[in-house]
């Protein structure tokens, strides 16, 4: 097949059959059929993800390299911020944001053992792990219905001479006060990291100037498991504009060393054998001097690579979640008596992961859900409902130790026990929407 032809042509001929592959057998949509069940998330995707994915592969670079190089620096622009670091989930940027915090780099300001972080039950549970796991105190605080993010309200009660940091998710898409939030901040001298997983798009209208959500903090974080709104299989990104918080992040990232160069490359800072560390021999190897207890969190060239691809389509995916959304609201107006319908953020534009419900007493949840799953209609709950009450919670709450509680979360546990919602992802169909509308109208008997 490729006698005759160099390498760069070989590589041409098999990436236009990858493409041809993917246009005749992936992209290759069927129009909604009444009963087909309809997801709450789907990959959205081209044959371009799938070229830069074989690209990658006949490299067989494997590790971070170039396609990593140029995500990063096109992500970082797309944003609006200085560093950005590629990471192999959502769950570990969350890890690696908030170890950032702990290093020893940032002095008195930096997180120790026994220091509380203000956060929300309701939510994801990565948002919280690496502050138990690190032995913090999460402190939790209740939410609003129908915006389902942290109550600004009670920060000021929450706060505590040991506070150090707010670390809260963009719930659904839809941003938390960040004015209110930030202030709070800034105010008292704490860190602010944005999750900012279920919200890539949001933006948020402050002091007369728009900001994508995850730019506003100390630290955002993003991921790219296939539900989200952009995807490479899995990976996920951590963000910020403070030179020295970036530092920290690549150095837990990368095993926690001190040297900063990359795989392939020796010496960048010109001093790889000639300085003291401590207690280490004088000259010891810098690439082999660890100034942190870290991990290996690196994504691979190849998640890079459709990432890559995906990026270049995020403008759009952000559309079709607000319009999908927006249809969805405008078709289900007339259900208030049943449902209570949500509501974005004042002064901001959400690029919505879903559309949250929440049953009103006259009807429940245990039997709308099975209703519209038994109609092909895929739901789900606001992950954790209210955290505190999982599992991974029955020792410290026997032991009434490890975290602290302001208020009585009431609205965290109306939403366990009430709240649910459905997709709106880029993939859908006018059709699959209408479907979703209405079979929503007929489990409380409006059909």
């Amino acid at each position: 097949m490729f006698n005759g032809m160099n390498e760069k042509q070989a590589r041409e001929q098999i990436l236009e059959m990858v493409k041809e592959y993917c246009d005749t057998y992936h992209n290759r949509r069927e129009p909604y059929k009444e009963g087909t069940r309809i997801p709450y998330a789907s990959r959205v995707y081209d044959s371009e993800e799938m070229t830069n994915l074989v690209d990658s592969a006949l490299e067989f670079w494997l590790t971070s390299g170039r396609y990593t190089d140029l995500f990063e620096k096109e992500f970082a622009a797309y944003l609006g911020v200085k560093h950005c670091s590629l990471v192999n989930s959502g769950s570990s940027a969350n890890l690696l944001a908030f170890m950032a915090l702990t290093s020893p780099l940032l002095g008195e300001r930096a997180v120790r053992r026994g220091d509380e972080v203000i956060t929300v039950a309701a939510g994801f549970p990565t948002t919280v792990a690496p502050i138990v796991q690190f032995g913090a105190v999460p402190v939790f605080i209740d939410v609003t219905i129908p915006q389902y993010n942290m109550d600004i309200a009670m920060l000021e009660e929450a706060l505590s001479p040991r506070t150090k940091a707010v670390m809260a998710a963009h719930t659904l898409g839809n941003p938390f006060d960040l004015k209110a939030v930030k202030e709070f901040c800034d105010r008292h001298q704490l860190w602010l990291i944005e999750d900012n997983c279920d919200a890539l798009g949001s933006v948020y209208k402050m002091n007369g100037k728009e900001y994508l959500t995850g730019t506003v903090g100390d630290i955002g974080t993003s991921s790219f498991y296939p539900p989200h709104h952009m995807t490479m299989g899995e990976g996920g990104a951590v963000y910020t504009n403070n030179p020295l918080l970036h530092k920290c992040v690549r150095s837990f990232r990368d095993w926690g060393r001190d040297c900063v160069c990359v795989s392939g490359q020796d010496n960048v800072c010109g001093h790889r054998f000639d300085r003291k560390y401590e207690e280490l021999p004088e000259g010891y190897d810098h690439k082999y001097v660890y100034s942190h207890f870290g991990y290996n969190l690196k994504a691979t060239d190849l998640q890079a690579a459709i990432g890559c691809g995906q990026l270049k389509k995020l403008p759009k995916f952000t559309r079709l979640r607000r319009e999908h959304f927006a249809f969805l609201k405008e078709s289900l107006k007339g259900t208030e008596e049943y449902y209570i319908l949500p509501e974005a953020c004042e002064g901001s534009s959400p690029s919505w992961f879903g559309f949250m419900l929440t049953c009103k007493e006259e009807v429940k949840r245990a039997k709308v859900v099975p209703y519209l799953e038994s109609r092909g209609i895929q739901t789900r709950m606001l992950f954790a409902g209210n955290l505190t009450k999982q599992p991974c919670f029955d020792e410290m709450r026997r032991q009434k130790t490890g975290y602290r509680v302001v208020g009585d979360l009431k609205n965290t546990d109306r939403i366990m026990c009430d709240t649910f919602w459905i997709g709106v992802y880029p993939g859908m169909t006018k059709e699959m929407l209408e479907v979703m509308a209405r079979e929503l109208k007929a489990a409380v008997g409006l059909l």
